[in-house]
């Protein structure tokens, strides 16, 4: 399969295909048409030597200082150089990959004035799998994502550094070895295009997206087996019930749920065992529910940023006009991905209340405490809850909104600023985190299940039991728990293990 990048239209879909997947990436013919036209519009500008921001004049608050028509190719090689000043750990390969197609998508709008030859050098660079080594801070989110972007150019021109066959070496040796050829020099604007745009943040939160969808559906099959543990009360779940308060969300986590737990034995009715349970389990839908609703309203904001122009200038070709305006500023992202990462926290913490329940021997309902059958000489799940706990403290504290604060920038002519990409890595953090405390649920309530017997799983919950079962043993004695943990977690990041498990009609 092939994407064909048209500034329209990718989603998160195509996004990971293409990430992921190494799907091949190439620009439609419209779109090859828009580019080269502005491109031309920016050559003549040059020539006519009329002042134009980023063309041939300075950055930032050196916007007034005029660049003289033979240096603006130096002008912009400096503006790369002088701007990647990236610090911390590398961006994973894979959210590298995505700031290239999301700045290609971007640029091939025809609203930038880059070349032709420099977005297909980019794109060379994708479908090669020769990956910049881009540095994950050093972003404000305004002007865009200045540092990092910088990062991912550099190689256009051979500078920087990149990652080629898993080996970290400078730009030139992996291109070269690639059979690439960087370009020999950047025109008018090009470096300016390459890097004034929100595309690390985008990239960032498109793969939280991706990863929080994922989660969800694990959240949930998590939830139901807990219930299965102890023998909770579905009444709860009622359809009636989420239709009186009518948020999508609930409607939707109630119905996968009880279809999760459809011909379960375990289950208990109303008045059965007990009136009613704690909140952590009676009140699921209303707390995955609200968790869907948050990702998907990010889902939508991502996706427009995704097919959006957020350079500066903007060139208006029929217009004959180059406007300088703010579609750089990461506000629009950065309130959303504070709001991502508040849900995901959510979810992570009604997750540790659920497997705390059922190691306490007073509230699991006749299990032996911390889910071991020689209690005292065996601990059991007891520090398997504090690990979640731990996750979920931490997540508390990267809860802080990021996108509340400002630091004036550049002589203060960039005087607020997003601060986006600092709350899209804290998403995908606590995203991170989440998943490793619905893994340790998960192992938990399997766990429970073997020690209550003399009932039947749910059709839904049986799969998941023993595709759980089939790598994460029955926990007889205190073993060396760390494996099994990490084991689950790695099976949680497996698309294959979520397509195996999903309800009928269901899509990763």
């Amino acid at each position: 399969m092939m994407i064909v990048l048209t500034g329209q239209d990718l989603t998160i879909d195509s996004f990971i295909r293409a990430v992921k997947h190494h799907e091949e990436v190439k620009i439609s013919e419209d779109s090859i048409e828009k580019v080269i036209r502005a491109s031309d519009f920016v050559a003549r500008v040059v020539e006519d030597e009329k002042p134009i921001y980023g063309i041939n004049t300075g950055f930032g608050k050196l916007s007034d200082v005029p660049i003289n028509k033979c240096d603006v190719a130096v002008l912009q090689k400096n503006l790369l150089m002088s701007h990647a000043c990236g610090v911390g750990k590398p961006f994973n390969k894979e959210i590298v990959r995505g700031m290239m197609l999301l700045r290609v998508n971007a640029l091939i709008k025809g609203y930038s004035g880059i070349r032709l030859e420099t977005l297909e050098l980019l794109l060379e660079l994708l479908n090669k799998d020769v990956t910049p080594v881009v540095f994950e801070k050093g972003s404000l989110g305004a002007s865009g994502d200045l540092a990092p972007l910088s990062h991912m150019s550099l190689p256009l021109i051979g500078l920087g550094e990149v990652h080629y066959q898993g080996v970290r070496m400078d730009a030139k040796e992996g291109l070269s070895k690639a059979g690439i050829t960087p370009l020999e020099a950047l025109y008018a604007k090009e470096g300016l295009s390459l890097i004034n745009g929100t595309q690390a943040m985008t990239s960032v939160g498109a793969m939280a997206i991706y990863e929080a969808e994922m989660l969800l559906k694990y959240a949930n099959m998590s939830v139901s087996s807990t219930m299965e543990a102890l023998r909770a009360i579905i009444d709860a779940f009622d359809p009636r019930v989420q239709e009186l308060r009518g948020h999508k969300g609930q409607i939707n986590m109630a119905k996968e749920i009880r279809e999760m737990l459809n011909g379960s034995s375990y289950i208990s009715l109303q008045g059965e065992l007990r009136t009613q349970d704690a909140y952590s389990i009676r009140c699921t839908p209303q707390v995955h529910g609200a968790v869907w609703d948050a990702i998907n309203f990010v889902k939508e904001k991502v996706e427009i940023e995704m097919n959006a122009v957020t350079d500066n200038p903007i060139i208006f070709i029929d217009d004959e006009l180059a406007l300088s305006a703010g579609n750089f500023h990461g506000e629009p992202m950065a309130i959303p991905f504070d709001y991502l990462g508040i849900a995901m926290s959510e979810l992570a913490n009604i997750s540790e209340r659920r497997i705390e329940r059922m190691v306490n021997p007073a509230l699991n309902e006749g299990l032996p405490a911390f889910l071991v059958k020689n209690p005292g000489l065996n601990s059991g799940f007891m520090i398997a809850q504090y690990s979640a706990a731990s996750l979920v403290s931490e997540n508390k504290v990267l809860s802080h909104p990021a996108s509340v604060d400002s630091i004036p920038s550049s002589a203060n002519q960039e005087d607020h600023v997003s601060m986006g990409t600092i709350g899209a890595r804290k998403a995908l953090e606590i995203i991170r985190n989440a998943r490793k405390v619905i893994a340790i649920e998960m192992m938990t309530a399997m766990q429970a299940i073997d020690l209550r017997e003399g009932h039947t799983l749910g059709k839904q919950t049986k799969k998941v039991y023993d595709k759980v079962r089939k790598s994460i043993p029955f926990i007889e004695n205190d073993t060396v728990m760390y494996h099994h943990i990490h084991r689950m977690d790695d099976l949680l990041k497996d698309e294959t293990f979520l397509k195996d498990l999903l309800l009928e009609g269901e899509s990763v």
